[in-house]
């Protein structure tokens, strides 16, 4: 195996380490609040804890990694989340928890956006739509295999954090195997100043590539977040709460590397199109079939399958728009668009439960997916041409 091989699946299996803590918090922290007599609004509001740890760091994120290149900032922000993720069985409070959630936010985003940077300005353009997928699909391996630990929870509280914790950390050591490396530099590259022109530079851009990756964080907090509370309270079980979310991510994980080869030879926008609109037709039969255990089964299958590609297709679409030398820019913004969506997910599904209770929840993402796919429509294409540009 040569070393960029070597490289990429050491990337791709600490990714899925972290997609697997991930994919076990949103859930089993809903559980246990929830069984505490927490309302949706309060699950909701921790539930993002995570999330304003990635905003908060993220202005700052640039200047180190082209400073001190990938492998140590993959190991600042590895070794972040397995401390965090082993101090959650020491004191069980909801600001406490608040705190540890805002940390790993910090730990993951420094894991993903040097991974996710490393993987891009690495990729031969022809090649770029499959490694990016790879990428996805072993995060969503480990994001679907995140929420079959929540029904340890009736077995002891600590134990889920406690096997994602050391689980984090195997991965974490195989980090310090791999060379490292340094993205494009620039001169003056490390001001602060700097960083904000070229936020600028790549938001004219590829502002539109930033849209799906908005979309699926929206959609993966909300699910993840916010519909456990919402089937609880429709006196759906534990176990099948976690079977519907663990069967969402596999659906992803089907059709994860296919859909990205696709998008190499037809091209990311129109691929996102399609798909985005499949997406707004499976979460509506979601709605209409979700007090049937087989129809919300089938539609979590379907609706995984088409939309749980979108943030790896938003990834590559970025790095067709975008110029190598804010290539690092693009990934940073990406993440900084999954968690504006992933802040407002649960917020919002967790009013939506609270006060519209008539009403599915599964309108809510239904409608932001129909809206992202006649956005592409109508702006994409001004921006398309220079994809087919740049591969050509």
């Amino acid at each position: 195996m040569n070393k960029d091989k070597f490289r990429l699946w050491i990337l791709v299996t600490i990714v899925s380490i972290s997609g697997f803590s991930q994919g076990m918090l949103l859930p089993l922290i809903a559980v246990i609040f929830e069984k505490g007599g927490v309302s949706s609004s309060l699950n909701g509001l921790n539930a993002i804890a995570l999330y304003i740890g990635i905003l908060l760091i993220s202005p700052f994120m640039e200047a180190p990694l082209r400073k001190y290149g990938y492998k140590p900032t993959i190991i600042f922000g590895g070794g972040l989340v397995v401390l965090a993720l082993a101090m959650f069985p020491v004191w069980k409070s909801f600001w406490f928890w608040f705190c540890l959630r805002a940390l790993i936010g910090i730990g993951d985003h420094a894991l993903h956006f040097a991974t996710q940077t490393w993987i891009t300005s690495s990729s031969p353009a022809d090649k770029r739509g499959r490694n990016v997928s790879l990428y996805g699909l072993f995060f969503g391996i480990g994001f679907a295999s995140g929420p079959l630990m929540t029904p340890l929870v009736n077995i002891n509280e600590s134990l889920p954090f406690i096997v994602s914790s050391l689980l984090c950390f195997i991965g974490w050591v195989f980090v310090f195997t791999l060379k490292n490396e340094f993205p494009e530099q620039e001169v003056g590259i490390n001001s602060f100043l700097n960083t904000i022109k070229r936020f600028s530079k790549t938001m004219k851009v590829g502002w539109v590539a930033f849209l799906p990756p908005f979309c699926y964080g929206f959609l993966e907090s909300s699910l993840n977040g916010s519909f456990p509370v919402y089937a609880l309270r429709m006196d759906i079980d534990v176990a099948k709460v976690s079977i519907m979310l663990t069967v969402f991510a596999v659906g992803g994980i089907i059709t994860q590397l296919p859909l990205g080869v696709l998008s190499d030879t037809y091209g990311r926008r129109n691929l996102l199109m399609v798909i985005l609109l499949l997406g707004f037709f499976t979460f509506t039969s979601a709605s209409i079939f979700e007090h049937s255990f087989i129809g919300l089964f089938v539609s979590f299958l379907l609706s995984g399958m088409v939309v749980g590609s979108t943030f790896s297709l938003g990834i590559s679409y970025m790095t067709d728009l975008v110029p190598r030398n804010l290539l690092a820019t693009g990934n940073l913004l990406c993440g900084i668009f999954f968690s504006l969506g992933s802040l407002s997910g649960p917020i919002i599904g967790g009013l939506f439960i609270q006060f519209f209770k008539g009403i599915s929840f599964f309108y809510i993402i239904s409608t932001m997916l129909l809206t992202l796919s006649i956005i592409l429509y109508v702006f994409g294409k001004k921006t398309f041409p220079m994809v087919e540009q740049q591969n050509s």
